[in-house]
């Protein structure tokens, strides 16, 4: 599988775009000595990519995030090291964009430098698990809604289906129509398929493009206005 310098992660509330991002930017620190990790996601109150942080460190990955992550406050306050990891060009870039057009907005200031690179990949991240995108058409609500609040066009779809820890192979095999027909329906690749590192034996002949994953440690964990049975990866 390639990559691109600047990698970025959108979609539903829900779709587990977060956790699919720190295990892409793990899969990243294998083939490169330079990893960042931005935490654009300004409205989720839940998983935060600032829950892995030591986690990250210890993978010699580079955590960039807001001071007020993890805190009671949450405010559209970028830190000023996201426009050094877009400008600078150093370092790959794992960008974890908040869910639907609120989150997206965040996104738009750093847009023009993105697009005059032109090494980027805007995922689209869906899973049919979640109530207001288990059609395809429902995900193409949600597609637009991003892609405009944000000016940057989507380049691929990242199939991350999921039950969270209930989720099976047939599961996950049930779901690549889902996702052929939100590729037909926007014209761009389905990059991945995610799915629990424990399917995988079952999956790999049958997925094209697998990724297998982790589900991070603090998804295990019931937080406040959470509960396991919520949870996804």
């Amino acid at each position: 599988m390639d990559y691109k310098r600047l990698t970025l992660f959108a979609g539903h509330y829900g779709s587990g775009k977060t956790n699919l991002a720190l295990n892409y930017a793990y899969w990243l620190r294998e083939r490169a000595p330079k990893v960042t990790v931005a935490d654009l996601d300004i409205v989720n109150p839940y998983f935060r990519t600032k829950d892995a942080e030591a986690d990250l460190r210890a993978a010699g990955i580079e955590l960039i995030s807001s001071a007020y992550a993890n805190s009671n406050v949450d405010v559209p306050a970028m830190p000023k090291e996201t426009y050094a990891l877009i400008d600078g060009r150093d370092s790959l870039g794992v960008l974890d964009i908040g869910g639907d057009d609120r989150g997206a907005l965040a996104l738009g200031r750093y847009v023009p430098s993105i697009l005059a690179e032109d090494d980027y990949e805007m995922l689209f991240v869906v899973n049919r698990s979640r109530p207001l995108t288990r059609t395809a058409e429902d995900a193409m609500t949600v597609f637009y809604e991003i892609q405009t609040a944000c000016g940057l066009p989507f380049t691929a779809i990242v199939n991350n289906t999921n039950l969270g820890l209930s989720t099976t192979a047939e599961d996950v095999l049930a779901s690549l129509d889902y996702a052929d027909e939100i590729s037909r329906l926007t014209g761009l690749p389905v990059k991945m398929t995610g799915a629990d590192k424990r399917l995988a034996p079952a999956l790999k002949d049958k997925v094209e493009n697998l990724f297998p994953i982790s589900i991070l440690e603090l998804y295990y964990m019931e937080k406040e206005g959470t509960s396991l049975g919520k949870i996804n990866f």
